[in-house]
């Protein structure tokens, strides 16, 4: 079977469409299915077999991103689905309406992952603009586009119950991304802590994932500056990189963080990522804008305690319990957890236990067998 995904983004842009379309396209060929993608080329990209990139140019307002050549790439799509069974798109800007238009012409099925809530998202990009309005337009907008398809894909049960919300009545599937077990069951704690200064006792609180406002990392910095006067030698790394992080500079240096906090920018997924997981004792996660959540899961499965607010797509995650603490949203029980997780002597090896197990349950292979299968059903 031969599947095009479409996709506005990819690597070297590192975020969660990006990871997800990499971990199924590797899975899905263990299961007889060849993925062939079209996205956007950052400048300098090797070559390699499946991936075809579209000429972009940066965006002004967010150069990390790419608007693709409309032109090419309704032209690249249109080839490229020739011979294919399905089309997947990934993204719903400029992706969408290509990859809508090939299938459509060529009378294949176009199923979609919706990975984004956008209607929590916008507002932090366009202040000016009363919440009202960009909610409303934000679900009239993903209405539409989820009607247009024959099916969506959701990456947990509280995105498919805000979709028909919204209207959405195109078949959903509820099928998260799975992780590479194998990626994320090692790494060099002592090498990783040594390159970074780090004391070999020192506790480490983690947080991985795109440094924006819509993460809600100032609220991670503040239940660190509480936890602190418990465990004043408590560390925290933010890895990543987004349009937040000049902010969150300063709001650390405002809460006497600046010896405490450090920002590490992107790391290697498949070599220093693991590292950084290995070197840290728990990971800290409050984003309240998630489909899904898969840092969670390779957190856990490096065996780190998690402790995270409970919300939208986290929630298939982190409600059985296992592995990670569920504050409320208050900046006092987060960082109660945190400490609770650093001194509790006969909590945190029941919780990395739990982590690794449950993660176990989350595999790539898995998830890739299951969407096979909704392939197979719709072509």
């Amino acid at each position: 079977m031969r599947v095009l995904m479409v996709s506005d983004v990819y690597f070297p842009r590192v975020n969660g469409v990006s990871t997800s379309m990499e971990t199924f396209r590797r899975a899905l060929a263990g299961e007889g299915v060849e993925v062939s993608l079209a996205v956007p080329g950052y400048g300098g990209e090797a070559e390699e077999p499946g991936i075809h990139r579209v000429p972009a140019r940066p965006l002004p307002l967010d150069p990390e991103d790419r608007l693709m050549h409309w032109r090419r790439l309704r032209q690249q799509v249109q080839q490229l689905a020739e011979g294919c069974d399905l089309i997947h798109i990934q993204t719903p800007f400029l992706a969408h309406y290509a990859g809508l238009r090939a299938g459509r012409a060529r009378g294949l099925p176009v199923l979609a992952t919706y990975h984004t809530f956008f209607e929590e998202y916008l507002y932090h990009y366009a202040p000016l603009v009363p919440a009202a309005w960009l909610k409303a337009l934000a679900r009239r907008f993903s209405r539409t586009q989820c009607n247009a398809l024959d099916g969506v894909v959701v990456p947990s049960t509280a995105m498919r119950d805000r979709l028909l919300q919204y209207g959405v009545r195109s078949p959903m599937h509820v099928l998260p991304t799975g992780i590479p077990l194998s990626r994320f069951r090692a790494g060099d704690r002592e090498r990783f802590r040594r390159d970074h200064g780090i004391a070999p006792d020192r506790p480490v609180a983690l947080y991985v994932g795109r440094v924006a406002h819509e993460k809600n990392i100032q609220f991670l910095l503040q239940a660190v500056a509480q936890a602190r006067r418990v465990v004043p030698d408590l560390l925290f790394l933010v890895t990543g990189e987004g349009p937040a992080l000049p902010t969150l500079r300063r709001e650390a240096a405002g809460l006497g963080l600046v010896d405490s906090v450090r920002f590490l920018g992107y790391l290697d997924r498949q070599s220093e990522l693991p590292d950084c997981y290995a070197a840290a004792d728990l990971f800290v996660f409050a984003s309240r804008t998630e489909t899904q959540g898969l840092v969670l899961l390779e957190a856990m499965a490096m065996g780190l305690p998690v402790v995270a607010l409970s919300a939208m797509g986290t929630r298939d995650i982190l409600e059985p319990g296992r592995g990670c603490l569920r504050p409320p949203e208050d900046v006092h029980a987060f960082a109660e957890a945190i400490v609770k997780v650093v001194t509790d002597e006969e909590l945190r090896p029941l919780l990395v236990e739990q982590a690794r197990d449950y993660a176990g349950e989350w595999s790539d292979a898995a998830m890739a067998a299951r969407l096979a299968e909704l392939y197979r059903s719709m072509a």
